[in-house]
């Protein structure tokens, strides 16, 4: 049994990386992930760490920082959000190319314009296909949770990935919650050593990091670095089963709830997952059979675990934070892939929501879950994509 604490979500996530003690981190501030990296930086002044904080003059450098420090065989971590995250972009892509294992927790914030400082997953949608591994939390539980594993996962001989862990700015960040630390001891010895691979720095056995590809053998390299994700969905649920053992607490590559002889069901992300489990107990109390997944490993998507979950659901809602401007929403898109792998497909329709921070309330999961009895009734979809909880 570790330590039960009151926390926010940020300053969970920095605790988790103070037990880990990484060699390097180059951070820069943005809300809200500001306050976490404010903590871990405390924690370096006061030489609970031995990390080597390197402060940077933006998000693009502190992930040039990153890449390096990996490179040249540390054990890196960073943190960012939103508009800082998009500034990475052109870097994201270097990290993943080189197979570097840096952990990056993403505090999910909106994307301008117009300025939003508040929590929707526009920012990790939109890194979604850069080669990074992404993990997503419904609390600061599951942040702190995550972020340990993170490191096992990315740091697997076999993968050498960089991973994000997402969780929703503010909402999880700020808010306090009851919840465990694990022993440092026993983090320490989960975390493991870190072992690097072809370190820059053994001046012993030179290599070349970023070489120049032309067509000849481009799509070769980018076809092996697809083949090293279809790997990891393996590693994930191996991480996690040792990690049952020691927390009591058990992940998987996605959450069902009451989902089982669900007829209707919400697919959604992160902190609303828990309000529409509340909605779902109601509806259950009424006799209607409804219930839920949550997605945890989003990149690489589990396509035919999540197929056989929903695969006697006969309608489905998925719930997105984020919007594809003049398509569906991203998480819609990969439960259409995922149909494909289902001879009989639920009806499905696509609801944003919460955009720019507003409110998910269990009225809205309400307002779905009717509609999805309506569908499930006359087999007929009226919309397929709505805003939901705008104003007219």
């Amino acid at each position: 049994m570790g330590k039960i604490v009151a926390v926010t979500g940020n300053e969970a996530v920095a605790e988790a990386l103070r037990q880990i003690n990484p060699d390097v981190c180059a951070a820069y501030p943005i809300t809200p992930q500001t306050d976490m990296m404010q903590r871990f930086s405390s924690f370096v002044s006061d030489g609970k760490v031995d990390t080597e904080l390197i402060l940077v003059e933006s998000e693009h450098s502190a992930m040039s920082a990153c890449i390096g420090a990996s490179a040249g065989g540390g054990r890196v971590a960073t943190a960012t959000s939103g508009p800082g995250l998009a500034l990475m972009w052109e870097m994201l892509y270097v990290a993943s190319g080189m197979r570097l294992p840096i952990v990056m927790p993403v505090v999910n914030r909106s994307l301008s314009a117009p300025l939003n400082i508040h929590g929707d997953h526009s920012d990790a949608m939109g890194a979604r296909d850069s080669g990074w591994i992404q993990l997503w939390s419904e609390n600061a539980q599951e942040a702190y949770d995550n972020t340990i594993q993170a490191f096992r996962i990315g740091e697997h001989m076999e993968i050498r990935l960089p991973v994000m862990v997402c969780l929703d700015g503010f909402i999880i960040s700020h808010s306090i919650e009851r919840m465990e630390y694990l022993d440092d001891n026993v983090v320490k010895a989960f975390v493991g050593e870190y072992k690097s691979l072809n370190p820059l720095l053994d001046i012993e056995n030179p290599k070349s990091y970023g070489p120049l590809i032309l067509p000849d053998l481009y799509m070769e390299y980018k076809r092996a670095q697809h083949e090293v994700m279809t790997k990891v969905k393996d590693v994930v649920l191996n991480v996690a089963d040792d990690f049952e053992k020691l927390s009591k607490r058990k992940y998987g590559l996605f959450e069902t709830y009451r989902l089982d002889d669900a007829d209707i069901a919400i697919v959604i992300l992160n902190s609303a997952a828990g309000t529409a489990k509340d909605v779902i107990d109601q509806f259950r109390a009424k006799g209607i059979k409804a219930g839920l997944l949550k997605p945890r490993l989003f990149r690489p998507f589990p396509y035919e675990e999540v197929a056989d979950a929903i695969k006697n659901v006969k309608a489905l809602c998925v719930m997105d934070r984020a919007d594809s401007f003049g398509a569906y929403g991203p998480l819609f898109i990969e439960l259409c892939g995922v149909a494909l792998h289902l001879q009989e497909r639920p009806l499905m329709i696509n609801k944003i929501y919460g955009l720019g921070g507003r409110d998910f309330m269990p009225e809205h999961a309400e307002l779905v879950l009717n509609e999805l009895v309506e569908i499930s009734k006359t087999g007929k979809v009226k919309t397929f994509k709505e805003y939901i909880g705008v104003r007219e």
